[in-house]
């Protein structure tokens, strides 16, 4: 079960360290569309992101940290679902549907770094 645990782990982490880099690698084109979004300072809001979701993905990944790092993911989370995919604004059915499945989706990942977050003892991490 630990090796399962520790296969989890890597596969979620990995997803957020490299959602994060992907924001830096990205920085203009998510800079345009956080513009676009209304969020206030978009490029100081995708690079504080970008640093968010790296540190909480190192966290689960290391296995350290990780009550810190959770709640890191959590709070971005939550708030790109608000900010970023808003589908009860949209008019177009087809935009709305594609908003609120995205939504969906950040927020079944918030619950599942919830879950993460209270998680007392990790097999093969850092942190013991």
């Amino acid at each position: 079960m630990d090796i399962l645990f520790l296969l989890g782990r890597i596969v979620l982490g990995g997803f957020f360290v490299y959602t994060g880099v992907n924001h830096f690698l990205q920085l203009g084109a998510m800079t345009q569309y956080s513009q676009f979004k209304r969020v206030p300072a978009p490029k100081v809001a995708v690079i504080v992101s970008g640093l968010m979701l790296i540190a909480g993905g190192l966290s689960i990944l290391l296995g350290y940290q990780v009550v810190i790092g959770a709640w890191l993911l959590i709070v971005f989370l939550v708030l790109t679902a608000i900010m970023m995919h808003d589908f009860w604004t949209e008019s177009d059915p087809m935009a709305r549907g594609n908003q609120k499945a995205h939504f969906l989706k950040v927020i079944a990942l918030a619950g599942a770094a919830l879950i993460i977050s209270t998680i007392p003892a990790w097999p093969i991490s850092l942190g013991g």
